[in-house]
């Protein structure tokens, strides 16, 4: 087992590894890599970032949020309304290929309306492409029906195996140049995080083809928001590196409690660019909003906790404890609201309004 010093230094040398590499690529690209001073004026522009990864409650996984037949715009505004009211200003979402090779013209239609239905909530959107996490086999159609007390049951991997075939990097391609075309100016996407924890799953270094693929694509776009695919793993030093030398602002996950977390942002600040959590909060590893959120704020780093609605993800329940029985665990795992909008915690709901000046 890796130490927590050789995790940071596994970080350090992200910095340092493929910088020749990654200069050489940039070169040839129609949006090269945002110097520091472009990073920099778009964290000024947008100041301090808060908010959640979003799936309304009445989906199990992003299939299910995006297809046609069960796309919920009502409990989407229903949702983004409650966390408008605690001072949210962003939501993570994550999109999927198979829901738009289905129906390439609806998808991009729903994507528009939920950015429209956030728009009105007044917050900004960051959108995730491709997945590691969870389910390999996802199809589209109608989507399983939860597991019983089991986290995440039903979250679909995207694409969800490995890619080597050149006509499937094609087909992939086309649809992330088709989304990042199609709204790379729209000022409601705050930014492309292009890739999930690549390398989870057990793929490891599996996932280096499409991670360098993704990168590729989206800088032969027009866009303006920046892109980036958040740290995860720390021992993971070659797809760190890949990750960490072409992101625009930088991007991590962090689900430990503040010392560890304060440790993890030390190293990351030697990148020089902004910083945005995109998942922290887990209560049993005291990864809290009232202890996370308010280092966060200080440091100026951006914060978005996993789950916002209780619902059909079972994200309340621990990754590695379910319960067989389905009931309510005496401490949720994730999650901020009940499905009626009353707070799991009424002081958390305090804790975080302090931060966000609610």
């Amino acid at each position: 087992m890796m130490t927590k010093t050789n995790r940071f230094l596994c970080v350090i040398l992200c910095a340092l590894s493929l910088s020749t590499q990654a200069q050489t690529t940039e070169s040839k690209q129609t949006s090269p890599r945002w110097t520091l001073e472009q990073a920099a004026a778009w964290q000024k522009e947008n100041g301090w970032v808060s908010g959640a990864n979003f799936l309304p409650s009445t989906a199990i996984n992003q299939l299910e949020m995006w297809q046609a037949s069960t796309f919920d715009p009502k409990t989407i505004d229903k949702e983004l309304g409650w966390a408008e009211g605690i001072g949210f200003n962003a939501m993570r979402v994550f999109l999927h290929s198979l829901a738009y090779q289905q129906d390439p013209a609806g998808f991009k239609k729903r994507v528009d309306q939920y950015l429209a239905i956030a728009d009105k909530h007044h917050i900004k959107t960051i959108l995730v492409f491709f997945d590691d996490c969870w389910n390999p086999n996802p199809k589209t159609g109608k989507q399983p029906e939860p597991k019983t007390g089991v986290h995440n049951s039903g979250w679909a991997q995207d694409p969800g195996r490995p890619i080597t075939e050149a006509k499937d990097f094609a087909t992939l391609s086309a649809y992330v140049k088709d989304i990042m075309n199609t709204f790379g100016q729209d000022k409601r996407i705050l930014l492309w995080d292009l890739y999930n924890e690549p390398g989870n799953s057990k793929k490891g270094n599996e996932s280096i083809g499409l991670l360098t693929k993704v990168f590729e694509w989206a800088r032969d776009t027009k866009h303006v928001q920046p892109i980036s695919v958040g740290l995860w793993k720390w021992d993971l030093t070659e797809l760190n590196s890949l990750q960490a030398l072409n992101s625009d602002v930088i991007t991590y996950h962090q689900y430990e409690a503040p010392a560890e977390h304060q440790r993890t942002l030390e190293v990351l600040k030697s990148h020089g660019r902004p910083l945005i959590c995109t998942e922290y909060m887990a209560r049993r590893n005291n990864s809290l909003f009232s202890n996370v959120l308010p280092m966060l704020k200080k440091e100026n780093v951006g914060a978005i906790n996993w789950g916002l609605v209780a619902g059909k993800s079972n994200t309340i329940y621990a990754w590695d404890t379910p319960m067989a029985d389905g009931g309510e665990p005496k401490l949720w795992f994730h999650d901020v609201f009940r499905k009626d909008g009353t707070p799991y915690k009424t002081d958390e709901i305090e804790a975080i309004k302090k931060e966000t000046g609610k």
